[in-house]
C-alpha cells in the first residue's frame, strides 16, 4: 500500500507540469552515446511517448555522429579536417544523408511500436532547414552549412495533430544543394522558430560540472551572464561548448528554459520535466 501511495504522490507532483506544458512544444536534441545504447534509447523514446500522451508536443532532433564515422570508414573515406572541422565532400555528404535517414527510420519505427505516432523529417528533403554554405576562416569545408531560416510548417502540421516530428539535420540552400548541419545548432534554431517552451539537450555526462571527475560539482543552474566566465575557466570546454552555445542561442531567441541533461540516466526526460528538483544543468536568462 505504501508503494502505491508513493506512486500516487509522484503523479500528483507531475500534475502542475503536465498542466503547464500541455499543448506546448518541447525540443529534444538526441545523439552521441545515448543513441548507441539500446537500453538508453528505449528509456528516452518511452519518455517521449509519455510526453506525447499527456498532451505535450515533443519535437525530436537527432544526429548520428558515431554511425556516420563507421559508415565512412566502411566505405574507405579518409576524414579530412580544416581547423578541427570535418570537410564534407560530395561523396561524404551522401554517406551522411543515407546514415541519418536510416537512423531516422529506426527511431520512427520504435516510437510507433510504443504506441505514439511519429513521422520523420529531413531538413533537406522536407525543406525545413534553409542554409548558407559555411566557410571556415576563408577556407572551403565542403557541404557544411549554417542555418539561415527554419520552415516550421512541416513541423507544425505534425505537432498540431499530436504527431511527433523526428528531424535529422540536413539543410538545403538556394541552389537545392544538400548540406550537413551541426545537430546542436539545428535544435536551437528549431526551438526558437517554433516558440518552444523548453530545449533539452541530452549528453553523456551529468551536466555542466566544475570537475568532470566529481558529480558533486554539478552546476544545477547557469545564467547567461556567467557563461563566458565558465568558458574562461575551462569549466565549459570541449564537447560541451556546442551544447552550451545551442542553449544560449535558444534562450536569446526567446525559448524560456534550456537544459543539459544526462541521457544515460533512466527516464532522464521525465525526471527533468515532471519533478520539482529536476536533473542536470538548467540554463536561464539573467532576469
Amino acid at each position: 500500500m505504501e508503494n502505491m501511495i508513493e506512486k500516487a504522490n509522484i503523479l500528483i507532483e507531475a500534475l502542475p507540469y503536465i498542466r503547464k506544458f500541455r499543448g506546448k512544444e518541447i525540443v529534444i536534441k538526441y545523439g552521441g552515446a545515448a543513441m548507441e545504447s539500446e537500453a538508453m534509447r528505449k528509456h528516452i523514446l518511452s519518455d517521449l511517448v509519455f510526453m506525447n500522451y499527456v498532451g505535450m508536443r515533443p519535437i525530436l532532433v537527432h544526429g548520428g555522429g558515431p554511425a556516420i564515422s563507421r559508415a565512412m570508414k566502411e566505405r574507405g573515406i579518409t576524414p579530412h579536417f580544416i581547423n578541427g572541422h570535418r570537410v564534407t565532400d560530395k561523396e561524404a555528404i551522401q554517406v551522411v544523408a543515407e546514415t541519418l535517414a536510416n537512423i531516422n527510420k529506426e527511431i520512427v519505427h520504435e516510437i510507433s511500436q510504443m504506441g505514439a505516432r511519429a513521422i520523420g523529417l529531413s531538413g533537406y528533403h522536407n525543406e525545413v532547414l534553409n542554409v548558407v554554405k559555411r566557410m571556415d576562416q576563408g577556407q572551403d569545408v565542403g557541404y557544411v552549412g549554417d542555418i539561415s531560416s527554419v520552415n516550421i510548417m512541416p513541423i507544425k502540421e505534425l505537432t498540431e495533430f499530436n504527431i511527433i516530428p523526428v528531424i535529422y539535420p540536413l539543410g538545403i540552400d538556394e541552389n537545392n544543394e544538400m548540406y550537413n548541419i551541426n545537430g546542436d545548432s539545428a535544435c536551437a534554431k528549431i526551438a526558437v522558430a517554433v516558440g518552444a517552451q523548453k530545449l533539452m539537450v541530452l549528453t553523456g555526462i551529468a551536466g555542466i560540472m566544475r570537475d568532470l571527475n566529481d558529480p558533486d560539482t554539478l552546476l544545477s543552474t547557469v545564467r547567461l551572464k556567467d557563461v563566458e566566465m565558465l568558458k574562461e575557466k575551462k569549466i565549459i570546454s570541449g564537447g560541451m561548448l556546442p551544447k552550451v552555445t545551442a542553449c544560449v542561442d535558444a534562450l536569446n531567441g526567446g525559448v524560456k528554459k534550456a537544459h543539459i541533461i544526462d541521457g544515460r540516466l533512466k527516464h532522464s526526460l521525465l525526471l527533468e520535466i515532471f519533478t520539482d528538483q529536476g536533473i542536470g544543468t538548467e540554463m536561464i536568462r539573467d532576469e
